[in-house]
């Protein structure tokens, strides 16, 4: 009977003991919900707002070269095909309006060697050659500031952990003897957080940059398979 008495006062004690850390644990969950991802950029300093604006950039180019492209890319299976039959029927005009119509930079390359027909083969490859460059440059337009967040932003990122770090040791030295982590905690947020912070938008725009270069080489191959299909047609032996 006593060995039983024993056994639920130390029950008890045991309980007690749990109600009383529970307030503190609940008190520690509650500070560790309260902290959010704006908190967190906050405590980065004026180097996260150059690294959210980088990313609005970023983001801007993304959709708008994709949509581009998109536009770009659409292709009319047939297009080819219309083209040899109005060169072959002599309908030179019909031809250059089919290509205006189609309004896609293969068929504005394509335009621009129809309307040299009559001169030298090279002339037309030539003039080909030139207006696909300059479809090229207007597909990869802007994506050369991509590449330069993509680089850039860990770059900022890591300015931002140095500065942190000095503030944090500035701050420790100017404490002296009575230094606290809480004088510390500023410092060591912004050299953390700014890391974090660059190196997400940088690998964001690394696979953006990549994405959109694949887009624009897969254009650039079509392009290229339309002007040999052209050169073939031109140097066609008339039947």
């Amino acid at each position: 009977m006593n060995l039983l008495i024993f056994f639920l006062l130390q029950a008890e004690e045991l309980a007690g003991g749990l109600v009383e850390t529970m307030p503190v644990l609940s008190e520690t969950a509650e500070t560790a919900q309260s902290m959010n991802l704006w908190d967190l950029a906050v405590k980065g300093g004026w180097i996260m707002i150059v690294l959210a604006v980088l990313s609005l950039i970023a983001f801007y180019i993304l959709f708008e070269r994709y949509y581009v492209i998109k536009r770009a890319d659409k292709e009319d299976p047939e297009f080819m095909f219309k083209i040899k039959d109005y060169i072959k029927d002599g309908n030179v005009k019909a031809a250059i309006t089919y290509c205006q119509k189609t309004d896609t930079p293969a068929a504005r390359m394509i335009e621009r060697g129809i309307s040299r027909i009559g001169r030298p083969v090279n002339d037309v490859q030539a003039a080909i050659e030139n207006a696909g460059n300059l479809e090229v440059a207007k597909l990869e337009k802007g994506l050369n500031v991509m590449a330069t967040i993509a680089g850039g932003a860990p770059m900022i990122g890591f300015l931002g952990t140095v500065i942190g770090m000095v503030r944090a040791f500035f701050e420790m030295s100017n404490a002296g003897n009575n230094i606290d982590i809480t004088l510390l905690s500023g410092g060591i947020y912004q050299a953390m957080i700014t890391t974090v912070g660059g190196l997400i938008v940088g690998i964001i725009a690394m696979f953006a940059y990549n994405y959109l270069v694949t887009l624009v080489d897969g254009i650039v191959n079509k392009m290229e398979a339309k002007t040999l299909a052209f050169m073939d047609l031109l140097n066609e032996p008339e039947q």
